[in-house]
């Protein structure tokens, strides 16, 4: 059936070869989205498609450059005290919210104190835990005083500050501040219809200048061929290409002609989530035996035709804190049925495991619309199924999986993946106090060491004992297998060949997409 559909579009894909793509409107740019944004409230955006947009609207006091150093945003410049306690932010002058009022210190005071209010449903409350207090200087400047020296602590102040003007006082969780934003970044929310677009239009006042694309338009296409499809008429000018669509497509020359290729390692990872507050993986030898159950060479070969590489643990190759001595839980079938015998867990007549008069089966959640964590999930289930597991797989739209499913801890296991900062960290996603609904260790992970080492990583500015205590992390949670790390995809991006100005660096090619043009000539757009 798969070959069938692969077939199917590789002939739709050859008679459009013959059409250049229809841009009808050449100075806006159209991105492919999966999945419907939820939050557009940075302190809020949970998931991949919220994050994208309100990075467009909002800005961070810092951000990173090309090259993933951290530079100044809205603060035009900052001091750090010797002791590492303190920072004096120095905010530009000048800068406007969208609807028109000035932004000051009272703004960066007010976001603060949202992020760490109780009442507030936002993830991202640890990054300020630190924080002892923050104090106004005057109209543009502001001191943070920490307890405690904090690494990530520039980093941080990256998130998006939000309007005091506009939401003092006020439910920011409400659906209505949610889904109409305003903020200072270079674009604007001008348009929301759900499950079909989202439209900015370009922010004539923005601090750093007008951006050059009039509109970013992202529209939800739940599923990758058609979305492809729409890539290759004109209905989409960006999207991440499938491994299959790279490989068969990207070096035709059409492809060549009208679009610009890129790839490079992602700085994530895509893994098998369990719930640990079920009984079934409670127990480490059951989750070893599953990692050694699974082939995850197959996986790479046949899912990403190749285009990444097997996962160790929680950081990326591409981290400064990943721990190149950690090897992985080799595909071994045989050890992995010792371990489950160890465990308690024998075949049955019908060649399912069974302990205590119950068969090894669960269900797992993958997200519709992802062709790479479906394909996954089926060759997991012949992997499991070889040595006595059962597993089903359920197909769900993104956000009621994410808030229906996963926030509330109705689920036994997960294929979902981790974009990572580049700080390595991962306080938010390991440490055992951060499990509440819509917090990020969901799957319930608890390890005192863990816990520990992770402070012990937020405290310290020495890299080299810093990348020691992650090293550590790296082989403990290698060892427990809280889930299993599968595998750093290659991002495959593509973009239409009429936007010039772009760059692939260290931090991909979205960086500095505000001076993206497209030139006015059209015998240069290609």
């Amino acid at each position: 059936m798969i070959k069938i559909l692969y077939l199917f579009t590789l002939i739709i894909f050859l008679i459009s070869c013959s059409h250049e793509p229809k841009i009808k409107y050449p100075n806006i740019i159209t991105v492919g989205f999966l999945a419907d944004a939820k939050r557009l409230l940075p302190l809020l955006a949970s998931d991949s498609s919220s994050g994208d947009i309100s990075s467009l609207i909002f800005n961070g006091l810092t951000k990173y450059d090309k090259n993933i150093k951290v530079v100044p945003d809205l603060a035009e410049s900052w001091e750090i005290s010797p002791d590492g306690l303190q920072i004096i932010f120095h905010l530009r002058k000048g800068v406007k919210w969208h609807d028109g009022e000035d932004f000051t210190a009272e703004d960066v005071l007010f976001t603060y104190e949202t992020v760490i209010n109780p009442n507030v449903p936002t993830p991202y409350s640890s990054n300020y835990g630190p924080v002892n207090r923050v104090e106004i200087l005057d109209k543009y400047t502001v001191k943070v005083v920490y307890k405690e020296p904090y690494a990530p602590a520039l980093e941080s102040w990256g998130m998006g500050i939000i309007p005091k003007h506009i939401l003092y006082k006020k439910d920011i969780s409400s659906e209505y501040f949610c889904r109409n934003p305003v903020g200072t970044g270079p674009y604007k929310l001008k348009e929301w219809v759900t499950g079909q677009k989202i439209v900015l239009e370009a922010f004539d006042n923005y601090f750093e200048g007008r951006p050059n694309i009039d509109r970013y338009v992202a529209r939800i296409i739940p599923d990758n061929a058609t979305m492809f499809l729409e890539l290759k008429f004109g209905g989409i000018d960006f999207m991440g290409l499938t491994p299959p669509q790279f490989k068969l497509q990207a070096n035709t020359k059409f492809f060549k002609k009208y679009f610009q290729n890129f790839r490079y390692p992602a700085f994530g990872y895509t893994y098998l989530g369990y719930n640990l507050l079920d009984p079934k993986f409670s127990d480490k030898k059951v989750r070893q035996a599953i990692a050694h159950s699974i082939n995850k060479k197959d996986i790479i070969e046949g899912v990403l035709l190749g285009y990444g590489t097997p996962c160790t643990g929680p950081f990326p190759p591409e981290s400064w804190a990943y721990n190149p001595n950690v090897k992985d839980l080799e595909y071994n079938p045989k050890k992995a049925t010792k371990l489950f015998e160890e465990a308690g867990w024998k075949i049955g007549k019908d060649g399912v495991l069974e302990k205590d008069g119950k068969p090894f089966i669960f269900t797992v959640l993958v997200n519709q619309g992802n062709e790479a964590r479906l394909k996954t999930a089926q060759i997991l289930k012949e992997n499991l199924k070889k040595v006595g597991i059962e597993m089903k797989i359920r197909v769900l739209e993104w956000q009621a999986m994410l808030h229906e499913f996963i926030d509330k801890k109705r689920f036994e296991a997960v294929i979902m993946g981790w974009g990572l900062s580049r700080d390595p960290d991962i306080y938010d996603i390991w440490h055992s106090s951060k499990t509440k609904e819509g917090e990020f260790n969901f799957i319930s992970y608890k390890n005192e060491e863990v816990d520990r080492l992770l402070i012990e990583g937020r405290r310290s500015f020495n890299i080299e004992k810093r990348k020691k205590i992650y090293y550590r992390i790296h082989e403990i949670l290698a060892e427990e297998q809280p889930c299993t790390f599968l595998f750093v995809p290659d991002s495959l991006p593509v973009l239409h060949m009429r936007f010039k100005g772009v760059e692939k660096a260290p931090l991909g090619i979205w960086y500095d997409f505000i001076h993206w043009y497209v030139p006015k000539n059209r015998n240069k757009w290609y």
